[in-house]
Order: structure tokens, then C-alpha cells, then sequence
């Protein structure tokens, strides 16, 4: 199995900082999130925190009513960051399904027994 091996990556202080404001937000049960698949910007909202990121391939933007930074990331961190937003956001569309599906089962088992 060839694998390329990316070279080791020295991330800067607010490099470091805003992948982890991400990644906490990312995980934080009341965030938010929307892709946008023209520009590929994922963007994550949470109210309760008054917080709202945009992450994109080469910079996070991180806002609230206070502060705004746009901080500029390595490729690799882009891609790390687009990973466990997207693993995030799988998750939440299986979710989603399973309770889709499940409906329509109940639903079928309603029509079964009208029928019978």
C-alpha cells in the first residue's frame, strides 16, 4: 500500500487555537451546520454561544458579536478541520434516515392492518 506521507506541519499559536475553537464547536450539541458544495464553505452556527465559523480550505473566519478573526491554515489543517465536519454531518443525515425510515415503517404497519 503506497501511501504519500505528508511532511510534518509546525501550525502557529492561532492556528493551533481556532482548530480547536472547530473541533469544540463541531462537537457542542447545540452547533449547527451548512455546506455549501459551489464554494465548499462550511459554515457552523450556535446560538447558545453566540458563535458563528466558517471554515474553508485555507482560513476559519470565527465571529460573534464582539470579535471577528479570520485566520489563515495550513492545507492540512483545512483538511483535518473538513473531516470531522463532514464525519459530523454524516452522522447527523444516518440520524436523520434512521428516524425517516422508521416513520415509514409505522406507517406501512398502519396501511397492513387497515387491510387485514
Amino acid at each position: 500500500m503506497n501511501r504519500k506521507i505528508q511532511p510534518k506541519v509546525n501550525f502557529d499559536d492561532n492556528e493551533k487555537t481556532g482548530s480547536s475553537i472547530c473541533r469544540k464547536l463541531i462537537n457542542h450539541e447545540n452547533s449547527k451546520f451548512l455546506i455549501a458544495p459551489l464554494s465548499q464553505k462550511r459554515y457552523i452556527k450556535n446560538e447558545s454561544l453566540q458563535m458563528f465559523v466558517i471554515i474553508q480550505e485555507d482560513r476559519i473566519n470565527i465571529t460573534n458579536h464582539i470579535y471577528n478573526y479570520d485566520i489563515t491554515i495550513s492545507l492540512q489543517m483545512g483538511q483535518k478541520l473538513g473531516r470531522l465536519f463532514d464525519n459530523k454531518v454524516e452522522e447527523a443525515r444516518m440520524k436523520f434516515e434512521k428516524e425517516m425510515h422508521g416513520q415509514v415503517q409505522h406507517s406501512l404497519k398502519k396501511i397492513l392492518e387497515k387491510l387485514i
